[in-house]
């Protein structure tokens, strides 16, 4: 008979009756149920996108701490190598704090000029060894020679603007709005020296800051004329503009020609670069646009010779006028 089968699969197996059995307790039915929104991408470690996010933000944390370290690098020390930029600096009176001399350096004229020059200003003079030099360098083209020179001390934008407001002359002031070239800071700095301004203005960001170079341009008018520097220019000059001054901002497209303007009140110049030129903010809150006359086959000057021009002007109605 079937039920005695003795053959394999013939005999139902214990246990294996069908009816009531122990269920699951409602797991399966909670596994399906919504577990809320999908995480972002980004979110997902095992995503590309959240790789590529972790990426992104390690660059970004990468460029600041190079922003940070060029700050603090532009704030602390510099140190000018090369035995002609050594000489300009000492020669342009740059305010240095040291002289290197690497040990077995050639002798030549630059290097006796340089140490005899040190010597009379009261700069001390370090033999170094060669090594020690080449890791103070980052190039290591120091030609066995590098002075010291510290940061400079900016004036306060407030007392700057107090200071020639209350001045024997009226006020002659000029700020730089995206002029990032030392060489030019260095020139401008120099005019408004030899043109009887009372001071540059310059903003922190964006801008070239007082270097050697800029010590070099201004042939050592940096250490006679005070340079201000503002965390926000524009904000800066319309407080200078309570106090009197008229802003004046240059460029070639503007309303009023240099041929017209009466200069003679406080007034401050504003210069912006010779590619971007003006700040929007900065522009709308000048009083005047003043623009140049030059030959037309000309598009435009340099920054630091059209504030130089601009100042040379205003000194002249002013002598006038006294």
């Amino acid at each position: 008979m079937a039920g005695n089968s003795s053959r394999r699969g013939a005999i139902r197996k214990s246990g294996t009756k069908k009816g009531q059995v122990v269920g699951s307790g409602g797991q399966r039915r909670r596994g399906l149920e919504a577990r809320g929104a999908t995480p972002k991408a980004e979110d997902r470690t095992y995503h590309a996108a959240h790789r590529k996010a972790k990426s992104a933000d390690r660059k970004a944390q990468g460029a600041q701490q190079r922003r940070q370290y060029a700050q603090k690098k532009a704030d602390g020390p510099e140190l000018v190598v090369g035995r002609n930029p050594v000489v300009e600096c000492l020669r342009a009176g740059v305010p240095a704090t040291a002289l290197f001399v690497a040990v077995g350096a050639d002798n030549d004229e630059r290097l006796t000029e340089a140490v005899r020059f040190a010597a009379d200003n009261g700069i001390s003079i370090l033999e170094v060894p060669r090594v020690d030099l080449d890791r103070m360098t980052s190039n290591g083209m120091h030609q066995g020679i590098g002075l010291q020179v510290p940061p400079y001390e900016y004036a306060d934008p407030d007392d700057l603007i107090q200071s020639a407001m209350h001045s024997s002359q009226p006020a002659l002031l000029v700020a730089l709005d995206n002029i990032t070239d030392t060489r030019n800071l260095g020139a401008v700095i120099r005019s408004v020296a030899a043109f009887g301004g009372h001071g540059v203005l310059i903003p922190e960001r964006r801008s070239a800051s007082i270097t050697a170079v800029a010590w070099r341009t201004s042939a050592g008018a940096a250490a006679r004329l005070p340079v201000a520097r503002a965390t926000n220019l524009n904000r800066t000059l319309l407080d200078w503009a309570k106090s009197g001054a008229q802003l004046v901002g240059l460029d070639a497209g503007g309303d009023v020609s240099l041929d017209d303007y009466d200069g003679t009140g406080p007034t401050v110049i504003v210069v912006g670069s010779e590619g971007k030129g003006l700040s929007r903010l900065v522009r709308e809150n000048c009083d005047s646009i003043l623009s140049v006359p030059i030959a037309s086959k000309v598009e435009s000057l340099n920054a630091s010779v059209a504030a130089g021009v601009v100042l040379s002007e205003f000194a002249r109605q002013r002598r006038v006028k006294g």
